[in-house]
């Protein structure tokens, strides 16, 4: 049963339908891709996202009987397997958030006055964000990270990591204002 050229499935009629026929997964593959490496690639280096995405579509390819569209949407069930997998990568995440923060500022290339101000502001911002990503707990930086990278709304992270929805705003809410007080005692030191 393969879907008719230029039929448009919405998530959960291809989730349904990709039980059945698996060669619909590719669907779920094509359509959520990009969305889930991004996401992986922000939390982690390019190498690595490439193979924990791969994992991602596999592990779901493997699990598509399991997935319940009662409990929420395939798109927030994707990002969810991506997070539970990088978890898995939590040691070097940190590892790599505590290295850019030794790193401080790249030197800034001569150019466009706006592009210089614009990258000077950044570079120094890095090392001050990294620390601070590294100092907040892995649940508050997976809700802030699902927010900021993935682009998920609150329903969406609250499917995606198996909690509630005011969980996931007294997360983001407490990441944020760990990373602004740090962020502000770093840049106070200047």
């Amino acid at each position: 049963m393969i879907a008719e050229a230029g039929e448009q499935l919405t998530d959960a009629e291809l989730a349904a339908r990709y039980r059945r026929d698996p060669e619909l997964f590719t669907l779920v593959h094509d359509r959520h891709f990009r969305d889930i490496y991004l996401y992986v690639a922000g939390r982690l280096d390019t190498q690595i996202a490439e193979d924990i995405t791969a994992e991602t579509f596999l592990l779901a390819f493997d699990r598509r009987d399991r997935f319940d569209p009662e409990r929420g949407g395939l798109r927030p069930w994707l990002f969810g397997l991506a997070t539970n997998l990088i978890a898995r990568h939590r040691r070097k995440e940190i590892r790599h958030y505590r290295a850019l923060a030794r790193l401080g500022p790249e030197p800034v290339m001569e150019g466009h006055e706006n592009r210089v101000v614009a990258s000077v502001t950044a570079q120094g911002m890095q090392p001050y964000l990294a620390r601070a990503l590294a100092a907040l707990s892995p649940g508050e930086r997976d809700v802030l990270l699902l927010v900021a990278l993935g682009q998920l709304g609150y329903d969406e992270v609250a499917q995606a990591l198996g909690i509630a929805p005011g969980t996931v705003g007294s997360r983001l809410s407490r990441a944020r204002a760990k990373i602004q007080a740090l962020v502000d005692k770093e840049t106070a030191r200047g």
